[in-house]
């Protein structure tokens, strides 16, 4: 061992004594010299290649932005808080909807409402450095050339959150140079401009942050606090707030949500989850939490606080929203226009402006953050589809052939009845619920607003009696001719195939008779006046002008139809005593500033006087009584209000409606199919309606019994009155129409003038033969006529005006409505012979005969052997009577009075023997003459003037008119001829 040291030390020894010899010395520092000389020049080489390349580097910048402008400070800040947002729907009272359609959700939300804990860990997550630096880290961008260059892992990214800013807000997402170094200006830039605060703000309203439980795409932290976890953004959790700041990464790889709205696995899961430990670790090692924060944090199951699937507004109410967005974009469209110097006008005569500005308006609904406020209940809305669901009596399925268009093969279809129902406010236009069909997901098309189809019979108030009123043409009880005719190949018809003559105005309306609207709608046209003019005042907008000169147009022939919305808006004018108000759904609108750039203001139109609207609606009242078709709702209500309604079928039975107005509600219901087909199915289908209809109204007024059943009636107006007149004619009440018991009153405007001829009713008797009446000769004998009116040739034909027909048509059989009325063309004329004997036969007590063969014979005369008439009857009357004992014959009258010969004699009882002689005494006084047993022969003026006492004639019998049967409930012998509105 020691001789080892002592050998080290000999070796030390040596090295140092050569080393100061001179010559080491001067080695060395020659050495030293050369070195420092190397090292000297590759350091002015490197200063100056340093220099020479970032001369060249900032001149390839420059060079890059030379062509860039400047940015004003206010373009740049339009651009950073330019984020889309959003637009957010409610029903009325701010009850929040949902969100409308758009591609992306965004929810915008300032700093102060947003968690501590989710600043702090998207700045420690995504920009370490972001209290320090002016918008850009240069060891960063370094970091980042250089695994650009060397195509090495990611680990850090080189864009601080305000360079992310501008590359969201202001430029793209192209992968340059270029781009990044005018990302690197701006983010300078930006930072010379904003705040810190400002500019965190505007990045947690713009990063990506996938999808939420609805499966929607969302943006925005707030956004992602709702769709994710179910909370305010500020009142996001430590392990919530991790999870979120670490979306914006990989939003779609790191989203717990699948695209329709499902949870992932737990292997899909994960990559979010390892993502959530990831910024946790980061907020600790930036002291942004302490240790036992981040282990708790690192424990928690952030898994158990992702909420479950749910659907969106436009799932649980796709009508409504697709319906809000829709006229939300009407609207907005107009706003932007008017802000671009063009007024609503000018809108709607141009379509290639119109189509420019809902374009426009389409987009800034979707981007812009607007509160959509609407009108629509939502209890009532969701209890008239619970309603809806849970009828099962649309009728049935029909199968239709439809072409599948991937494979453009034909399929057949099983289509289900339609529905679609409105119900609105009268006086406010406001529409509070409303039925859109069956189902959205089979059929989109909204029934209750877009669907056109032809109204049928409802047109008869609103387009024919109601201008006939305000034209002064009729009042309620003013009769029409209901009566056949051909006019330029038009034969309309009604439901039953029968003429229903002379029938009150009222009537024909409850009943919706056909023949006597398209009379009365005609009877305006060729009068000069335009019916139709009081409709297009409220401008259906598939209904042309040209339409209302159709005569088929009374009985609801149309092109393209009206929708459910516009329908019962007309009946809502009714009910609001002839102001029209125009439906609307959208209370008003505000942007995301809270400015209010919409609100409805309800502006009204007179359309009908208020005494037109009352006696229409009076007529409308009797739809549900026992004459009406809609006679079956009350039995399906289970409140009474004051309802004014009317039914209605379309050609073909196509199209079935019910509408019914009270003081304070209109709601009007359609059924059909979507493709047009016949509804009939053994004439249910009118029941059907009205069952749901009146199902629907007593669910509604469970909830607001305040709206739907409101304690007052329809109130009569000044300048309506109750007026006498003569139920034949529709004229003032003349001598003639009082004798024969014709003078009735009913409704009607002051100012209606009575009018016509004073003759045309005339007093008459008249004769009944086989059902019909003919007027009686003078020499008719009294006995066998009654008393009654006659309607005069020229009032006749008037009363047919403008199409003709057979006046016979307006006294049909079975109506008893004028059972005393007679036209003059019918007379029964005197053959000119004594009419044909008859015979006679006893039946016990008394005596029965055959009719005579003779067609003018009006009656028969029972007499006794002494000539004298016992009992008389009508040629229409049963050919019996029951008499006393005694001998009698038969003999028939004509109607000039005439006489036939004797019957054979009918014994009725024992025969009277006369009493025995008596022998005269002397003396005895002169006997007392007996009176005779049997009246005195007949004065020869073809009969008493009052029955014998004997017989008395019994009265005569009126036979009930056959119930009317509407169209809604009795089914025909067979199907309608093609005719417009031949349901009713």
């Amino acid at each position: 061992m020691n001789e080892r040291i002592k050998d080290l030390r000999k070796r030390a020894t040596s090295f140092f004594t050569r080393f100061n010899s001179g010559s080491w010395r001067k080695n060395t520092r020659i050495s030293y010299q050369v070195f420092w000389n190397i090292c000297l020049i590759l350091i002015i080489l490197g200063v100056m290649g340093g220099a020479f390349a970032g001369g060249v580097g900032a001149g390839y910048f420059a060079s890059l932005v030379k062509d860039e402008e400047i940015i004003p400070f206010e373009m740049m800040e339009s651009n950073i808080y330019d984020y889309t947002e959003t637009s957010d729907l409610y029903f009325a009272n701010d009850v929040y909807l949902g969100k409308l359609r758009t591609d992306l959700e965004r929810e915008e939300v300032v700093l102060e409402n947003v968690s501590p804990y989710l600043i702090n860990a998207v700045i420690a997550t995504e920009d370490e450095y972001f209290m320090e630096h002016d918008g850009v880290v240069p060891k960063a961008i370094m970091r980042a050339l250089f695994q650009e260059v060397t195509n090495s892992a990611v680990q850090t990214g080189g864009s601080t959150l305000t360079q992310q800013l501008i590359k969201n807000q202001i430029l793209t997402n192209e992968v340059s140079f270029d781009r990044k170094a005018k990302e690197i200006l701006l983010a300078l830039r930006l930072e010379r401009f904003f705040e810190k605060d400002e500019i965190i703000e505007a990045y947690l309203n713009v990063a990506d942050m996938g999808r939420n439980s609805s499966g929607r795409n969302i943006a925005g932290v707030q956004t992602a606090a709702k769709g994710i976890f179910g909370v305010e953004a500020k009142d996001l959790t430590l392990p919530q707030a991790a999870f979120i700041a670490g979306l914006p990464q990989a939003p779609f790889g790191y989203t717990p949500f699948t695209n329709v709205g499902e949870r992932k696995d737990e292997a899909g899961l994960q990559p979010g989850l390892q993502r959530m430990q990831e910024v946790l670790s980061r907020m600790l090692r930036e002291e942004s939490i302490t240790q036992e924060e981040y282990d708790q944090a690192l424990a928690y199951d952030i898994t158990a606080d992702f909420i479950p699937a749910s659907s969106s507004s436009i799932d649980e109410y796709p009508w409504v929203t697709r319906e809000l967005e829709s006229r939300a974009t009407e609207i907005i469209a107009v706003v932007l226009a008017e802000r671009d110097g063009y007024s609503e006008q000018q809108l709607e005569d141009s379509k290639p402006l119109k189509d420019e500005y809902e374009q426009l308006a389409d987009r800034d609904i979707r981007q812009n953050g607007y509160k959509i406020h609407s009108t629509i209940d939502k209890e009532l809305y969701d209890a008239m589809e619970e309603v809806k669901n849970n009828f099962n009596d649309f009728g049935p399925n029909h199968n239709v052939t439809r072409t599948n268009l991937e494979t453009e093969e034909e399929v057949i279809v099983s289509e289900p009845v339609q529905v679609g129902g409105i119900l609105l406010e009268n006086g406010t236009g406001r529409i509070i619920s409303f039925t859109g069909g069956r189902d959205f997901d089979q059929e989109q098309l909204n029934h209750a607003t877009q669907s056109y189809r032809s109204s049928g019979s409802t047109i008869k108030p609103i387009a024919v009696y109601a201008p006939a009123i305000e034209f002064g043409l009729i009042g309620a009880g003013t009769p029409l001719a209901d009566v056949k005719f051909s006019y330029r190949g038009w034969n309309p018809d009604n439901y039953s195939y029968r003429e229903y003559g002379l029938v009150p105005a009222r009537t024909a309306l409850a009943a919706s008779h056909n023949l006597s609207a398209a009379r009365l709608y005609g009877k305006m046209q060729s009068q000069g006046l335009n019916p139709g003019e009081f409709l297009e005042k409220m401008n259906p907008e598939k209904i042309s002008s040209a339409e209302y000169e159709n005569p088929s147009f009374s009985l609801g022939g149309m092109a393209t139809g009206i929708s459910v919305e516009e329908n019962t808006a007309a009946y809502a004018t009714l009910g609001n005593m002839g102001q029209y108000v125009e439906p609307y759904m959208i209370e008003k609108i505000v942007d995301k500033n809270g400015e209010v750039i919409y609100e409805h203001k309800t502006e009204s139109i007179q359309v009908y006087s208020p005494a037109t609207a009352y006696i229409t609606l009076d007529m409308m009242r009797d739809t549900m009584t026992p004459i009406g078709t809609g006679r079956s709702a009350p039995r399906f209500l289970n409140f009474t209000t004051d309802w004014a309604a009317k039914s209605g079928t379309s050609q073909d039975f196509h199209d079935n409606w019910f509408i019914a107005t009270n003081p304070n509600i209109t709601f009007g219901m359609w059924f059909g199919y979507g493709e047009p087909e016949s509804l009939y199915d053994n004439g249910q289908y009118n029941t059907r309606t009205i069952n749901l209809w009146a199902n629907m109204m007593n669910r509604a007024n469970e909830l607001r019994p305040e709206l739907i059943d409101p304690p007052n009636s329809f109130q009569q107006p000044d300048g309506v009155v109750n007026r006498a007149f003569c139920s034949f004619t529709g004229q003032a009440a003349t001598d003639a129409c009082s004798q024969a018991g014709l003078v009735t009153s009913d409704l009607f405007p002051s100012s209606f003038a009575f009018s016509g001829a004073s003759d045309a009713l005339l007093v008459s008797r008249y004769v009944t033969l086989n059902g019909v009446r003919y007027v009686a000769l003078d020499s008719t004998p009294a006995e066998f006529s009654s008393n009654g009116a006659l309607l005069s040739p020229d009032y006749a034909e008037q009363m047919l005006a403008p199409y003709g027909g057979n006046a016979a048509g307006l006294f049909p059989e079975g109506n008893s409505f004028f059972d005393n009325l007679l036209v003059a063309q019918n007379r029964l004329e005197d053959d000119g012979s004594n009419p044909a004997g008859v015979t006679a036969t006893a039946t016990g007590s008394g005596i029965t005969w055959t009719p005579s063969g003779s067609g003018d014979v009006v009656g028969y005369r029972v007499k006794n052997t002494g000539g004298s008439t016992i009992v008389s009857r009508k040629a229409d009357e049963n050919l019996t009577a029951s008499l006393p004992n005694g001998t009698y014959y038969v003999v028939a009258v004509d109607v000039a009075g005439k006489e036939s010969t004797p019957s054979n004699e009918i014994q009725i009882g024992a025969p009277t023997l006369p009493p025995p002689a008596q022998e005269k005494e002397e003396n005895d006084a002169p006997a007392t003459p007996v009176p005779p047993t049997t009246p005195p022969p007949s004065s020869g003026n073809g009969g008493n003037e009052e029955d014998p006492p004997e017989e008395t004639e019994p009265p005569e019998v009126t036979e009930p008119a056959e119930e009317e049967q509407p169209a809604e409930e009795t089914p025909p012998e067979e199907t309608p001829p093609p005719d417009e509105g031949n349901g009713e």
